[in-house]
C-alpha cells in the first residue's frame, strides 16, 4: 500500500468526490515503496497539483483530476477547453497543460541540484530518472472520452477514464496506465535514498530542517546546492501535513524533530491567517527555546501572526494586558514566578482575563508544564477553531511539578484521545551519542506504554546515524577540566565549526563559571546565559548554559563539564540522570565530557578516558 501524505482522512473534507476516489486507488493499487502526495505546494513557485506521484525506479508524476461530466465540455483543443457551468461557458487552461506546468516548474528546481541530473552522454544536465504528467477524468469514460474526439485535444495515453480506475482494476494494469504518461524515459537509473531526500528537499521546502533551510535561497539562481542536507522523514513529514483542528498531542524522544513539527505547524497556520483571526502563540517554559522559536518565526516573516512566548513571560503580559494587579517586587524570583501564575488562573476563573484568545496554541517541550498550567491554556484556544498541539516527552521531563500522581490529559482539559502520535525514532544525535546519553539513564528510558490519554515513557530508537564517539575525558580539578574544554572547541573551531555551532552546558551557575574564565582567558567568543534575555542563538558565539535551560536546543558540538561530580551528595540520582540525558541529547555531531571526580556517573562512563 503506497503512502499518501497527507493522511486521506485528512484530506477528505477539501477533496472532490473524484480526487477521494482517485486517491484510494492510488493507496490500494500502487505498492509500498510508492510516495504520493494530495494537494501539496511543490517548488519554489508553491504551485500545486493534485497528485504528486514518485517511484525509486519508474520516476516522477504529475497529475490533475477533473471531475466533469462529458456534456459539461462544450470545445476542447490543447491550449483551452471551454466548459459549461451553471448554463454559462467558461474557458479554461487544457488540463493536461495544467499538469504540465506543475510538472515544470517542479523539473526546474530538481534539475538545479547536481545531484539530481546527469553528469554525462546526450542528456547531460537532465533530471537522472523519468518525469512526466497527465489527466484523470473521474466522469467520463473511455468510450466517451474516444467517441467524443478528446483524443485530439490530450494523447490518449495521457489520460486515465472513469472506468479504468474502478476499485475491481488489477494493479499491474492500472500502474502500466499511469507509467504511459511518461515521454522522458531518458533516466532508467533507481533513485537512492540520499536522492530521493534531495527531491523531497527541492520539491517541498517545508521539510527541510531549518539550519539547512536558512541556507538555501530558492530564488537565487546562483545559490550552490548544500552537499549534504536534512529533511523531515516520511513519517515526521505525513504527522506534520496531516494535523488537523482539535486537541492533538505528540509523544516523541529527544531529537524525533517534534519541535520541526511545531514549527511547519505553526507556519502551516500563520499562511492561511487573515486580518480578522486572532494570533497563534506557541509556549514553552525555558526562556531560551522561545528566543530561538521567535527568532525562526522572526526569519520567515510570522512574527506579527505568530506569538512565541515562554510561560511566565505570557504569564506576566496576561496580567499587565488586563490591569490586573503583579506580585509584590520584595518576593524572591521563584516566589514572584509562582504569584503570576496563581493571579492569571484567578483572573481568568472570574473571567477578569477573557479566555479564547488564540485561533491555536502550540505547547513545545509540555512536559515541563504542571496539570494547572496545562488546565489554564486550553481555555485560552478559541473554541471556534478548538486547535491546540502539545509535545511531550515524559523522559526530558526535570521539572518535579509537572509529574504529579493520577495525571491525565482529559483531567486538564486536553481532549485528544484517538488524536495522540508517538515518534521513537531519535535523528538528532549520533548513534555514539545516543549510546552515551542512555547508558547513564537506562532506567529511566525503560519503555513504559500507557492509554491513550495517558504518558508513555518512551525509550529512543537510533536512526543509525553513525559519528565519532563522545570524547570522555577525566581531569584532576573543574579548571583542569575547563581549560581542556576551551582547547578543544578552538580546535573545533579551527576544523570548520562556526563559534555559533558549541555549547558548554552546565550542572550548575558555579561550573558556567569557570568555563566561562577559562573560554575568556583564551580569548575565545561566548555568551553567557545566566538569566533571562542573556542569550541570543544569531551571535557566532559559544554559549554557555545550565542544563537546566539547554531543553529544546541543539548545536553540532557540545562540551559538559563536571558529570563526575554528578550526582553530588543529596541530589536524587534518576533527576541527576534525566539532566544529563537532556543536556548530552543537545549534541547533533560531537560530544565532550569530562568526568573527574567521584560522583557516580563518573564511575559509569570511565571506562575509555583520557587523562
Amino acid at each position: 500500500m503506497a503512502t499518501l501524505i497527507p493522511a486521506i482522512g485528512t484530506c477528505v473534507p477539501r477533496m472532490t468526490p473524484g480526487e477521494r476516489r482517485l486517491a484510494e486507488r492510488l493507496e490500494q493499487k500502487l505498492d509500498d515503496d510508492y510516495l504520493l502526495w494530495y494537494d501539496v505546494p511543490v517548488g519554489p513557485k508553491q504551485s500545486h497539483p493534485d497528485f504528486v506521484v514518485l517511484h525509486p525506479r519508474r520516476g516522477l508524476l504529475i497529475l490533475e483530476t477533473k471531475d466533469w461530466r462529458l456534456e459539461t465540455v462544450q470545445q476542447a483543443t490543447r491550449q483551452a477547453w471551454d466548459l459549461l457551468v451553471d448554463g454559462r461557458v467558461k474557458v479554461v487552461m487544457s488540463p493536461l497543460a495544467q499538469a504540465r506546468f506543475c510538472a515544470i516548474q517542479v523539473v526546474n528546481a530538481l534539475e538545479r541540484d547536481p545531484q539530481l541530473v546527469q553528469t554525462g552522454g546526450p542528456h547531460q544536465g537532465k533530471l537522472a530518472f523519468p518525469w512526466g504528467h497527465g489527466v484523470v477524468f473521474t466522469r467520463i469514460t473511455r468510450r466517451q472520452f474516444d467517441a467524443a474526439g478528446l483524443g485530439e485535444a490530450i494523447e490518449p495515453h495521457c489520460v486515465i477514464c472513469q472506468d479504468e480506475m474502478l476499485e475491481s482494476a488489477e494493479p499491474e494494469e492500472f500502474q502500466q496506465r499511469l507509467w504511459n504518461m511518461i515521454p522522458h524515459a531518458f533516466g532508467r537509473g533507481v533513485m537512492t535514498l540520499p536522492q530521493l531526500d534531495r527531491v523531497r528537499w527541492n520539491m517541498f521546502p517545508q521539510v527541510r530542517v531549518q539550519t539547512q533551510g536558512a541556507l538555501f535561497d530558492d530564488h537565487d539562481p546562483d545559490a550552490d546546492f548544500p552537499d549534504i542536507l536534512r529533511v523531515m522523514d516520511l513519517q515526521q513529514e505525513q504527522l506534520a501535513r496531516s494535523l488537523g483542528d482539535g486537541h492533538r498531542v505528540i509523544h516523541g524522544v529527544a531529537g524525533s524533530g517534534k519541535t520541526m513539527i511545531l514549527g511547519y505547524r505553526a507556519e502551516y497556520l500563520a499562511k492561511a491567517h487573515t486580518s480578522a483571526s486572532k494570533p497563534i502563540l506557541i509556549l514553552c517554559f525555558n526562556e531560551p527555546l522561545a528566543v530561538k522559536l521567535d527568532s525562526v518565526m522572526q526569519a520567515k516573516g510570522l512574527s506579527a501572526q505568530v506569538h512565541v512566548r515562554n510561560f511566565h513571560r505570557w504569564c506576566r503580559q496576561q496580567l499587565v494586558a488586563f490591569g490586573q494587579d503583579l506580585p509584590a517586587h520584595d518576593l524572591t524570583v521563584s516566589q514572584k514566578m509562582h504569584e503570576m501564575v496563581l493571579r492569571v488562573i484567578y483572573a481568568v476563573d472570574r473571567q477578569h482575563i477573557p479566555g479564547g484568545q488564540y485561533q491555536a496554541i502550540l505547547i513545545d517541550e509540555g512536559h515541563d508544564f504542571a496539570p494547572e498550567w496545562l488546565k489554564l491554556v486550553t481555555q485560552m484556544v478559541d473554541p471556534a477553531t478548538n486547535s491546540l498541539l502539545l509535545l511531550y516527552d515524559d523522559a526530558q521531563n526535570i521539572y518535579e511539578r509537572a509529574r504529579a500522581k493520577n495525571f491525565s490529559f482529559k483531567s486538564v482539559g486536553v481532549q485528544a484521545q484517538g488524536r495522540t502520535t508517538v515518534l521513537k525514532i531519535n535523528y538528532r544525535n549520533t548513534r555514539q551519542i545516543l549510546q552515551t546519553a542512555s547508558l547513564i539513564a537506562a532506567d529511566l528510558l525503560t519503555a513504559d506504554d500507557q492509554d491513550d490519554d495517558g504518558i508513555p515513557l518512551l525509550k529512543p530508537i537510533s536512526c543509525g546515524r553513525d559519528g565519532q564517539a563522545p570524547l570522555i575525558i577525566r581531569l584532576p580539578s573543574l579548571r583542569d577540566e575547563a581549560f581542556k574544554i576551551a582547547e578543544l572547541l578552538s580546535a573545533a573551531h579551527q576544523e570548520g565549526h562556526a563559534w555559533g555551532d558549541m555549547a558548554v552546558i552546565c550542572r550548575d551557575y558555579a561550573t558556567m563559571d569557570v568555563c566561562a574564565n577559562a573560554l575568556q582567558y583564551r580569548k575565545l567568543p561566548h555568551q553567557v546565559r545566566r538569566r533571562s534575555g542573556d542569550f541570543n542563538p544569531s551571535r557566532d558565539t559559544i554559549t554557555v548554559l545550565t542544563m537546566h535551560v539547554c531543553k529544546g536546543l541543539e548545536f553540532p558540538v557540545v562540551a559538559l563539564p563536571g558529570i563526575g561530580h554528578m550526582p553530588a551528595a543529596g541530589e536524587d540520582e534518576q533527576e541527576e540522570a534525566r539532566l544529563f540525558y537532556v543536556a548530552a541529547t543537545r549534541a547533533t555531531h560531537r560530544l565532550v565530557i569530562t568526568a573527574g571526580g567521584d560522583g557516580g556517573f563518573g564511575k559509569m562512563l570511565n571506562k575509555d578516558v583520557i587523562t
